[in-house]
């Protein structure tokens, strides 16, 4: 599921990052276009024999979580197995993502409200560098809300297939060997 606001003008903001790599995955598995489901934008389709639902939440950021609710009542949904969140991250550069197995929502209101529904915070996040912010500023806020300067939506372009490759082999190893193989490539110094 990839994080961001619904609306236009939120379509190169840093916050949505998320829904950048959610819409890029649809097209890389040719899952055909978006449709409207309950609370989402859904595509759904297979890939390396995998079922697969690629879901962008029309709830806003802070309500992301509203989206996971219909899959609570599936009987075989497990967070920590099924779930990949695609969220920015300000405590990473431009350029760079980490995936991570849990964790707690580090302050981000879309990672907040998944944690509020699920009750749990064991579920991966591929986390998208939207930062850093600058010195001094003193509403995240506005910067989250800001749209990529033409050099940063290039970075992230150029992004999109690695992390998409890390998304793939968290479907075909799960988390753990998804963090061995590309962390170490995603972040310096890990």
């Amino acid at each position: 599921m990839g994080l961001g606001n619904p609306g236009p003008e939120y379509v190169e903001t840093r916050h949505n990052a998320g829904f950048r790599l959610a819409e890029h995955l649809v097209a890389r598995w040719r899952l055909g276009p978006m449709r409207r489901g309950d609370r989402a934008r859904v595509a759904e389709g297979t890939w390396g024999g995998h079922d697969l639902r690629v879901l962008q939440p029309q709830t806003y950021m802070n309500r992301s979580g509203a989206a996971l609710a219909p899959f609570l009542s599936l009987p075989d949904f497990d967070p920590s197995r099924d779930l990949l969140i695609l969220v920015d991250d300000v405590a990473l550069p431009v350029g760079r993502f980490r995936l991570r197995g849990a964790g707690s929502a580090g302050g981000h209101n879309g990672l907040k409200s998944i944690e509020g529904v699920l009750r749990r915070q064991d579920y991966a996040r591929l986390r998208i560098g939207a930062g850093p912010v600058p010195p001094g500023l003193d509403e995240l806020t506005d910067f989250v809300l800001d749209r990529f300067d033409p050099d940063e939506r290039g970075t992230l372009q150029a992004l999109l297939d690695p992390m998409a490759e890390a998304v793939e082999t968290w479907l075909d190893a799960g988390v753990e060997q998804a963090m061995a193989k590309h962390n170490r490539h995603a972040t310096p110094g890990s």
